[in-house]
């Protein structure tokens, strides 16, 4: 059986650290076998949720459509002041259209958590942050969550990272998520 993981993450700046930590860790579970969707920056310009109003902008339906489908989720975002940027908070705020799903919200989920900031302070709160948003949606953070010092560790284009723990610990993220999504579809 092939799963299939959604990675929701970046920034509105094309090509971001972040954006490029979540293209390693959708290579991770490209590598255990997955189907890999990617949402960023772009992708992720929506309205601000609403849940008064019902009609959706394609893109956040979009969204929507492939979270509801996805057997696993990779979320990373940039840590701005201390927490998870507006653009990725907005995007999981429209989880909530999920909530009378058989499969509500993201329940029974693995969600890859990762964070990128200058420093570790930003870095690691932003991660813990992503770690309750996953929790309060019923989903399961796998046991690596990874939190990215961009001022030490740096992202090429061509999709390299001048730290090669780091870059094992994103792969390592996303096969987790596949793993997990594996065994819950095995023991259903």
């Amino acid at each position: 059986m092939t799963v299939s993981v959604v990675g929701i993450g970046g920034s509105l700046r094309s090509d971001s650290q972040s954006e490029r930590a979540l293209r390693i860790a959708l290579a991770g579970a490209a590598e255990a076998g997955a189907k890999t969707t990617a949402l960023s920056g772009a992708d992720l310009v929506l309205p601000f949720y609403d849940p008064a109003v019902p009609e959706r902008s394609r893109e956040a339906m979009r969204l929507v459509d492939e979270l509801r489908d996805a057997d696993g989720v990779i979320l990373v975002s940039p840590g701005y002041h201390g927490t998870v940027s507006g653009l990725v908070k907005n995007a999981l705020d429209y989880v909530e259209d999920l909530r009378d799903d058989a499969r509500p919200y993201l329940h029974g989920r693995a969600v890859g958590c990762i964070a990128t900031a200058a420093g570790w302070q930003a870095s690691v709160t932003t991660l813990q942050a992503l770690r309750s948003v996953v929790h309060a949606l019923r989903g399961w953070p796998t046991p690596l969550g990874a939190a990215v010092n961009s001022a030490e560790v740096l992202f090429d284009g061509t999709g390299d990272c001048s730290d090669r723990q780091t870059s094992t610990s994103l792969r390592t993220i996303g096969l987790q998520v596949v793993e997990f999504a594996l065994a819950r579809t095995t023991s259903a």
